[in-house]
């Protein structure tokens, strides 16, 4: 089954939030794909970031690119409608997050969304087995919830060579994505296991140069010259 194209998604929890809808337009303009967001609840993990309001005001800024929503919320529906309602075009959850995982995945489709399973490096991936027809994009999480910065999780490897033989074997256009501590030192690694979305935060937002007003374009570009010598 032929591989769907590599996305390179920044989250903006990186990002400078003084000057986001720059932030975002730079990162876009140097050759990002998908605009990735990182939302928290001070329940489900330990940390508050944003919501669908900063959505509601990147579309009404004018980006058009995609938008991809991970919802680290406890429970999901009511927010799965308002990102929907925001803008967003992924809308992707963990299943212990909600009691009922096929109708939170229908509800995201029902409203116009690309839907997602999102699973923590420790966590099972016994539900992906009744629900890969519901799926549009699974992402496993190579750090734990709650923070930017931290280190990959190497175990995550072996992970990503599971879930890509599932999707594989499915027959299903189900995009693989893979989220924290992705490098350019270790992104070519990442798609030979399997993955073909990336999600990178300080990597790209954390390394700004403000001397350099194009520092963003030399590190996409990194991770561009390392996924194309990757063999898959």
């Amino acid at each position: 089954m032929a591989r769907l194209p590599d996305l390179i998604s920044p989250s903006i929890l990186s990002a400078d939030f003084a000057k986001l809808g720059q932030e975002v337009d730079n990162v876009l303009k140097a050759g990002a794909d998908v605009v990735h967001f990182d939302v928290m609840d001070n329940h489900y993990v330990p940390n508050l970031t944003i919501g669908p309001l900063v959505c509601d005001a990147l579309r009404k800024h004018g980006v058009t690119a995609e938008i991809d929503v991970h919802l680290m919320v406890q429970p999901v529906d009511q927010l799965i409608g308002d990102f929907a309602k925001a803008g967003a075009s992924y809308i992707t959850f963990h299943p212990d997050a909600t009691i009922h995982v096929d109708r939170s995945l229908s509800l995201v489709r029902e409203l116009g969304c690309k839907s997602g399973l999102v699973f923590n490096p420790a966590a099972s991936l016994d539900a992906l087995e009744y629900v890969m027809d519901k799926v549009d994009l699974i992402m496993l999480m190579s750090v734990n919830p709650g923070f930017g910065g931290q280190s990959f999780i190497p175990s995550t490897m072996d992970k990503l060579r599971q879930v890509r033989k599932m999707i594989d074997d499915s027959g299903y256009d189900i995009r693989l994505e893979v989220d924290g501590g992705v490098k350019a030192n270790n992104i070519k690694e990442i798609k030979e296991a399997g993955a073909d979305m990336f999600v990178a935060g300080s990597a790209i937002f954390g390394a700004k140069d403000e001397n350099d007003p194009n520092h963003y374009d030399s590190i996409i570009k990194a991770f561009r010259e390392q996924l194309a010598e990757a063999k898959v």
